[in-house]
This record gives structure tokens, sequence and C-alpha cells, in this order.
């Protein structure tokens, strides 16, 4: 074999590309089966929380389908820990031989990649976007399909990482699953920013799934004037809730007396920017949170590399 450490990393990290190309569609078993997993995860998303509405309930659905979306994608990014490893011993004998350099296996491996995740993104997107009744029109799908393309590609330079540190594949699906859980546990669905202790709070901003969670609340909730709680359906998902419309006016009339501002039932209690408050969603925008959310892709990569290039003690001569 001729060393090609004189040729630019171009040359090399498109040979590798090539190479990598070929061999992925050369089984594409793998990609079927994940666009598959995608898919059906999407339509029965879709199915389950169908056009939902602007009310308390349509609210909390809403809440649950974004968590349970976001950390989907990064739980579908698990197969790519195998790839590494089955190749590990193919890179360590290739590098000491100088075939090329391991910066070039990183891009190259990278590139590959985003076709693939271009791919799935946009059909579960596709799939669920209208099916569930986001808000945003065009602009708010195109942000969709953007925020969740960059959930794939966190995820899947998260698990890349994780290859060139764990050597056997069932600990990396054990250690995998368990540091997503955790990073949903503390993306602020289950417990608001303001309620995790002092002690958690740092596991809350290195959580992978919070700027995506965060960034489609944004684009779900930015309008100002969109109204989810109207008179009263203030009383939704309280003991008040079975009683009849005419006691449900009377308590508003007895509040409006009260509290000395007029209360009908069509006036609008809870709007989107509340929602937001409430849910703690308030120290960033949703392009910080995208762009946090690819910077993290990015961090990935780079300790990729550095694993790549520590845990080799072949050097280039």
């Amino acid at each position: 074999m001729v060393p090609t450490f004189a040729n630019p990393i171009w040359t090399e990290m498109m040979v590798l590309s090539r190479r990598a190309f070929k061999n992925q569609w050369r089984t594409p078993e793998l990609f079927i089966t994940r666009l598959g997993a995608v898919v059906v995860t999407g339509f029965i998303l879709a199915t389950v929380f169908w056009k939902l509405d602007d009310s308390p309930r349509g609210v909390r659905e809403r809440l649950g389908f974004f968590a349970f979306a976001m950390s989907t994608t990064f739980y579908t990014c698990a197969d790519a820990l195998p790839v590494f490893l089955h190749e590990r011993f193919i890179f360590m004998r290739e590098t000491a031989y100088n075939a090329y350099r391991r910066s070039s296996y990183v891009l190259s491996s990278s590139l590959v990649a985003i076709p693939t995740l271009i791919f799935l993104s946009l059909a579960f997107a596709v799939i669920t976007f209208w099916a569930v009744g986001l808000a945003g029109g065009g602009k708010g799908f195109l942000f969709y399909f953007a925020i969740i393309l960059a959930s794939f590609w966190a995820g899947s330079s998260f698990v890349t990482f994780l290859s060139g540190v764990i050597p056997h594949v069932m600990i990396g699906y054990v250690i995998v699953v368990a540091i997503l859980a955790y990073y949903l546990l503390f993306s602020g669905f289950f417990i608001n920013r303001d309620r995790i202790p002092d002690y958690w709070i740092w596991f809350h901003y290195i959580s992978l799934v919070k700027y995506p969670y965060e960034a489609v609340l944004h684009n779900e909730f930015q309008d100002p004037l969109r109204c989810f709680v109207r008179g009263t359906q203030i009383f939704d998902g309280s003991p008040l809730g079975i009683a009849d419309e005419a006691t449900k006016l009377r308590l508003l009339q007895s509040m409006s007396q009260t509290l000395g501002v007029n209360i009908t039932a069509g006036s609008c209690l809870t709007t989107g920017s509340d929602i937001l408050q409430q849910q703690g969603v308030n120290d960033l925008t949703k392009w910080e949170c995208l762009w946090i959310t690819i910077a993290w892709g990015f961090f990935f990569r780079i300790l990729f590399y550095f694993c790549l290039l520590i845990g080799s003690k072949n050097k280039r001569r």
C-alpha cells in the first residue's frame, strides 16, 4: 500500500467517503430498519396526537408529544454505536500504514451520515407536523424539520463519540440508553428548570434533549396572541371541571368581583407566552436552541477525533 500522507486531506476524505457510502448501501438493511422505526414512530404519534386543539388538554398533550418526539430522535441514533466498533481493527491497521489521517476518517464518516439524517428528519417531520396540528405554517414546518435534523445530527455524533470510547457493543447500548434517559429527565419536561435542585442543574444544561425540546416549544407557542385557556376552561383538569357550565359561569362572576377584573366565558386567560413562562422556557430563543444543538454535534465529533488520536498508539511518520 502506498502511503497517502502527502496527499491533501480533502483527497483522503473523498476516498473514504466513497468507500463508506458504498459500504452503507451494500447492506441497506440498517437504514431500512431505522427508516421503518422512524416512520412507525411518527405514524403512532400522528394518530395518537391527531389534530390537537387549543385547549388546556391540548397544551398538555402537545408537551407530551414534543418530549417523546425529541427524545425519539436521539434513541434512534443508537444504531451508529456498532459502526466504528466493527471498523476498529480495519481503522487501526490502515492508520498504522499511514493510509489516511484520523481527521479524514472523522470528516468522511460525518459527511456520509448527513444524507441519511436529512431523509429521516424529513420523513418524521412530514408525517407528524400537519397530522398533530402544529402551528407556524410553512415557516414553522421548516424550523421543525431543521431542529429534528439538528437532533439527529447531535444524537448521531454523541453515539459515534461513545463508540470510540466503549469497546463492547452491549455495554455501549446500556450506557447510551441510560444517558439518554437522564437527558430526558433533566430536559425540562418532567420538572421545570427552576424546580431542579442546584446540585443537578448542571445536568439540565448539558442535556441534549433540553435544546430541541425548548426549540419546538418556542416554535409552537411563540405567538403571544394565540389563546389556550378561555373563560371556564380555567377549571379543566381540576375537581371543578365536572361542574356544569352554569356553575362555572357563576364561579367566574365571583372571581371577577373578588379580583376586580371582568372575566367572561370568552376572556383569554393563558396565551402562548404564558405557556412558555410556566414551562420555564425563557432563557434562550428557538434559534439559539437550534445552533446549540448543532454545536453539540460538532463538539462530539471533535471528541471522537481526539479519542481516535489518543486511543491509538499509531502515529503518522
